[in-house]
């Protein structure tokens, strides 16, 4: 194990469950929120009094998203929030969420159970930070995502919003993990970045990602997705996919819970650098149209 990419465990960031939200799946605990706690958790401490100016900005809520079909022959339903502050006609980073099997469907809904699994972080983050952004959750079924659902969804997403092709971000989590993986593998030269979690994928074809920016999280425990061996089959744990893409020279950043089970999500996408650091990954070269595979 990468000991110096391994976090030291904690305390869980579950909270109550909202109705309708399956045990197990965290809900997130805003930025602003988390700075209070620090605030008071700091005076109790310390008896240093931090006054925390931090702009009260709603947390997302399902209602928000709008419902949306890709209008291509796959009709892929999706979720979809554009956040305030936009300037001067810029373009847009666009950050796609591909979900776990137990949200499968066509119902365009459940996708968003569990605050989006925790992702509903970033946007609340943006919220808070006024960063334009456009965030869309696709649903899928079958528990895999094929990576032309994932394009059909992109492409659509290019046409509706002001997005800049040169920072389209993926991220995902358990099957939605390597549903990263796979898209990220077909489309090696289209994605600014990819943050898989608690995902798996075969180390064939890994080669032409390794330059990819990538942000890996896994729990050490996980009771689903082995860390190390996934289903002891051909696709692999976390942990085994940062070493071999270290091994051929690349240079993924790389979370490990130390002590923690499947359920990562709302824990990662809470971590205050999260954010910044995906927005701060560009496509080097020319932009994709995700038309077909540009290997």
């Amino acid at each position: 194990m990468e000991a110096a990419s391994v976090a030291a465990g904690a305390r869980s960031v579950n909270g109550e469950r909202r109705a309708g939200q399956p045990r197990g799946y965290a809900s997130r605990m805003p930025f602003r929120d988390r700075a209070r706690c620090f605030a008071l958790a700091l005076h109790a401490c310390c008896g240093v009094v931090l006054a925390v100016h931090v702009p009260r900005a709603a947390a997302l809520e399902d209602a928000e998203l709008g419902k949306y079909w890709s209008a291509d022959a796959s009709r892929v339903p999706y979720r979809a929030v554009v956040t305030d502050g936009r300037r001067d006609g810029e373009k847009l980073p666009l950050v796609v969420f591909l979900h776990g099997d137990w949200q499968d469907g066509t119902d365009n809904e459940s996708q968003l159970a569990g605050d989006g699994n925790g992702s509903f972080e970033l946007v609340d983050a943006a919220r808070d930070g006024g960063i334009p952004l456009v965030y869309v959750a696709p649903q899928t079924t079958g528990a895999y995502w094929p990576p032309a659902r994932v394009a059909a969804v992109v492409r659509d997403a290019l046409q509706r919003w002001p997005i800049d092709p040169r920072r389209v971000y993926l991220t995902g989590i358990s099957d939605g993990g390597t549903g990263v993986w796979d898209a990220l593998k077909t489309w090696p030269r289209c994605f600014a970045a990819g943050v898989p979690m608690s995902g798996m994928t075969e180390l064939a074809g890994l080669g032409p990602i390794r330059d990819v920016p990538q942000w890996v999280f896994h729990g050490s425990d996980d009771d689903d997705t082995d860390v190390e061996k996934g289903y002891d089959g051909a696709m692999v744990g976390s942990r085994a996919v940062v070493r071999a893409l270290r091994a051929m020279g690349g240079r993924p950043r790389y979370t490990e819970y130390a002590g923690e089970k499947h359920v990562i999500w709302a824990r990662a996408y809470a971590e205050d650098a999260l954010l910044p650091w995906i927005l701060d990954q560009k496509l080097p070269g020319k932009p994709c149209d995700f038309a077909a595979p540009a290997r």
